[in-house]
């Protein structure tokens, strides 16, 4: 038991290494990607603090060199999904008992582990198996990470500060409970930040978690267990069971003792979870929370008054890079018919100066998409698009595809006469982008199509330099993107900076990197103490005449 009300350090952001040539992290890393590249690593399941083999395993690659496996993920069946709700459910009571300060302290341990020994090996595992380069690895996977853990502490803090006030004679007080039963964390591929953090935020608040991993970033889920364990949380706390989604998700979605999902990934999943837990709401001993992250349609707005400059980087950064497989890639353009002529002059240099290739080499700015499906789904809107040149679309620059050695799609831009094409309204997650051309005279109408045009809302950005112009595009597009950027790409929130997530078709809004977040993994409990009782029923409006 805590003697004394501890305070937890106060976080700031990680700072990005810059991996220049000839600097000591580059080295550093290098050294890692060889190591890694050169091993088979035989993954095991993670249960109760167990390493589980099965037997039956999946081949994990290199999405840019296809050829070359890591090693080897084994995967779960029924009999170990149910090992590890067990597991989940008898490490709960101790784990939820253990004083706050205790459970932060395992994740302000990761971080520090994270920041330093285990940089280079959660770094190079996300470059090798999900094909990010350095920058976009060390982003991701250290500095976010790094920032979910030590802020997440600190939000944790602020929930349990938050206390009611008491009236003379009583004590009023909060406790901060976590969920009646485990959560089950369901995390993409395309971050390895936050399929930790869909594990680790309801374990910090006290909760187990059975986590099932994409099965397309499996080394780095390996070595993320790796640090936490070091980092001392508890056999079971955390069970990592990786497996097909229908084998996975069917058993555990249908236990008494789910109590919550945290998911990141696509809208029509996330459907199908929610769906899950209405048909079995009769089987639950309590009703699930239910936080998801999924699609985005993202947009770039240009006013006439836009920076060219910052535009075209806006769009070059934010369409592709990490290919575009992130949920906040820009990947609807508007713009005005006044600045369309040299910014398509602009864009056309801009894409044939993006270097592609293996991320190993530092010279590139993208690599590979993630498999096979993602490179047939983005060549065929790129061949569809280029069949209708001429009618629905203008033109189309990049576009070359090639998978002979791994799957690499050309950035490509769209430019769509209508409004409304597959490519202005549907997800894609790949480096397409699509333009329309507006008339400069239509702004404000434009404004109202850019927010009917998807059905999703999680980023989007206004560029202009005229004052109205922003205040009008904020106040229109209000409910369009959860997180807007103004003279900025719709990539690349920081925690603590800009909490994350969107409505609509994108999710449920409950803003990663901030308390609102956590806050879903608790459960309050509010208790009244009254020192001295009543030792009488009746009240003096009783009493007679």
């Amino acid at each position: 038991m805590s003697i004394g009300v501890p305070r937890v350090p106060l976080p700031n952001n990680e700072p990005v290494l810059g991996y220049a040539p000839n600097s000591p992290e580059r080295a550093a890393l290098k050294a890692e990607l060889t190591r890694q590249a050169d091993a088979r690593v035989d993954m095991p399941l993670r249960i109760a603090g167990r390493s589980v083999r099965t037997g039956r395993t999946r081949d994990m690659v290199m999405p840019h060199d296809h050829r070359h496996v890591l090693g080897q993920c084994h995967q779960a069946g029924q009999d170990e999904i149910r090992q590890a709700i067990a597991a989940a459910e008898s490490a709960r009571p101790a784990w939820s008992a253990l004083p706050w300060e205790d459970r932060a302290a395992v994740f302000l341990r990761a971080a520090d582990l994270l920041a330093g020994p285990y940089r280079d090996r959660i770094n190079a595992s996300t470059m090798l198996n999900q094909s990010k380069t350095a920058h976009q690895a060390e982003i991701d996977a250290a500095c976010e990470l790094v920032d979910f853990f030590r802020f997440n502490v600190a939000y944790l803090e602020q929930i349990y500060a938050n206390q009611p006030a008491s009236a003379p004679g009583m004590w009023n007080r909060s406790e901060y409970r976590p969920l009646d039963g485990f959560v089950f964390a369901v995390t993409p591929f395309n971050f390895t930040s936050i399929a930790a953090n869909l594990a680790a935020a309801p374990a910090l608040c006290g909760n187990t978690v059975v986590w099932k991993p994409a099965e397309t970033a499996l080394l780095s889920a390996h070595y993320t267990m790796d640090l936490l364990e070091e980092a001392g949380l508890p056999p079971g706390v955390i069970n990592l069971v990786p497996g097909t989604p229908t084998e996975v998700g069917a058993q555990v979605m249908r236990d008494p003792a789910l109590a919550g999902v945290h998911f990141t990934g696509s809208t029509a999943v996330f459907k199908t979870l929610w769906r899950s837990v209405a048909e079995n709401l009769e089987t639950y001993g309590c009703y699930p929370r239910v936080v998801g992250e999924t699609g985005g349609k993202d947009f770039i707005f240009a006013h006439e008054s836009a920076d060219l400059d910052g535009l075209v980087t806006a769009i070059l950064r934010g369409g592709y890079e990490f290919q575009g497989q992130k949920c906040s890639a820009a990947s609807r353009v508007y713009v005005p018919d006044t600045l369309w002529p040299e910014l398509r002059a602009r864009l056309g240099d801009g894409l044939g100066a993006l270097t592609m290739g293996d991320p190993r080499d530092f010279r590139n700015f993208m690599a590979a998409v993630i498999d096979d499906r993602a490179f047939a789904k983005h060549k065929t809107a790129i061949d569809e698009a280029k069949s209708k040149i001429g009618g629905d679309i203008a033109e189309l620059l990049g576009g070359e595809c090639d998978d002979q050695t791994g799957y690499f799609v050309r950035p490509t831009v769209i430019v769509s006469n209508t409004p409304d094409s597959r490519t202005m309204t549907e997800e894609l997650f790949g480096p397409i982008v699509t333009v329309h051309v507006y008339s400069a005279t239509k702004f404000e109408e434009t404004l109202a199509l850019c927010d009917k045009t998807s059905p999703y809302a999680l980023t989007g950005a206004i560029f202009a330099r005229d004052r109205q112009a922003v205040a009008t595009a904020v106040e229109r597009l209000r409910y369009s993107a959860g997180n807007f950027y103004i003279n900025d790409k719709p990539t690349g929130a920081v925690v603590g900076q800009q909490p994350f997530g969107g409505g609509r078709a994108s999710g449920t809004n409950d803003k990663a990197g901030s308390m609102w977040n956590l806050i879903r993994w608790l459960s309050p409990r509010t208790i009244k103490e009254t020192f001295v009782p009543p030792t009488d029923h009746r009240y003096p409006f009783m009493g007679a005449e």
